[in-house]
């Protein structure tokens, strides 16, 4: 294959002044279209928030296209090469936010944010032993892999950070806070929430873990696991010089990395599951969603009553057993 068929993945974000979110976005989507880019992509009033798939032409020219806008003159793009596209649709959506934190007064990155560390900078910075690194990212996120002695919100979503750090104050207080994102835009603001909260010294992982992974300096180090992104991907290597497996089944508690959605399309939560599980657990996280009337996996497979109530059987006498 030649360089101009492989296919990339771009990951970028700008905090800038965007004045019409909506007619942007409408431009925009026809403008990826044109070049034959699929993603997902955010516009909001102070910024945009990308993701998107392409040949090496394809992502080339919309790069180049960008930078000509002089608010996204100095964007980085973060670059992963792929075998094929990352997304089966090209989506471009305008919101009120880039990230959702929902803050009564929101954080204007450009006025207030945390000290940018290099890879080696953030490297260092975490070996110290007056520092806590504290994971920006939502549970199922930190689940699959993190940094390696960081600490994990129980949180679902991004908007839900504050509040636990306001319950958990006591682990951070009088500490070197370092935290960390995928791509960094998260910690942009959470940082410089975290700095008007009181906390005076927080750092953040500038260009977020998959620049970290990139950098040849350090390689991925100190990160385990794999670094969960959110196209088909769903996981990408971060070490390059060791791979430890932090991810457990979510029935069995074995080492996996394999992510499945519930087959209950009302509860579809996600969680890590070997291959041979969702077969056993009928791909349903819970004894109700596998009874569910429009469970996925069983509509997929086409079972039969009969074939699910034998399968509910046989988990019941497990449980039964142990």
């Amino acid at each position: 294959m030649s360089e101009n068929q492989k296919y990339r993945v771009l990951l970028y974000y700008q905090y800038v002044q965007i004045e019409d979110p909506e007619e942007f976005a409408k431009n925009h989507l026809a403008f990826c279209k044109e070049l034959g880019l699929k993603g997902r992509i955010l516009v909001a009033t102070e910024g945009i928030n990308g993701t998107v798939s392409g040949t090496w032409d394809q992502t080339e020219t919309y790069m180049n296209e960008m930078k000509k806008d002089p608010r996204f003159e100095t964007m980085v793009f973060k670059i992963d090469e792929a075998d094929g596209h990352a997304f089966k649709k090209m989506h471009v959506r305008p919101r009120p936010e880039l990230v959702t934190l929902r803050l009564e007064d929101d954080i204007d990155p450009h006025q207030i944010t945390g000290k940018y560390l290099s890879p080696k900078e953030f490297y260092e910075a975490m070996q110290d032993e007056n520092t806590v690194v504290l994971d920006a990212r939502n549970d199922y996120e930190y689940d699959l892999g993190h940094f390696r002695g960081a600490i994990r919100p129980d949180i679902e979503t991004f908007r839900d950070l504050p509040n636990w750090v306001r319950e958990n104050k006591q682990q951070l207080e009088g500490k070197k806070i370092l935290t960390y994102c995928t791509g960094g835009i998260r910690c942009e603001k959470f940082s410089g929430w975290l700095l008007k909260e009181g906390f005076e010294d927080v750092s953040q992982l500038h260009g977020g873990i998959v620049t970290y992974g990139k950098d040849p300096e350090v390689q991925g180090e100190l990160w385990d696991g794999q670094c969960y992104v959110f196209d088909e991907r769903i996981a990408v290597p971060i070490n390059r010089k060791e791979h430890v497996i932090v991810g457990r089944d979510y029935f069995d508690g074995t080492p996996c990395e394999r992510y499945v959605n519930c087959a209950n399309p009302e509860c579809n939560r996600q969680f890590l599951c070997s291959e041979e599980n969702e077969h056993k657990y009928l791909r349903s996280c819970t004894d109700e969603c596998r009874v569910h009337p429009r469970n996925m996996y069983i509509k997929e497979h086409g079972l039969t009553e009969d074939e699910v109530q034998e399968r509910l059987s046989l988990l019941e006498k497990e449980v039964v057993v142990n």
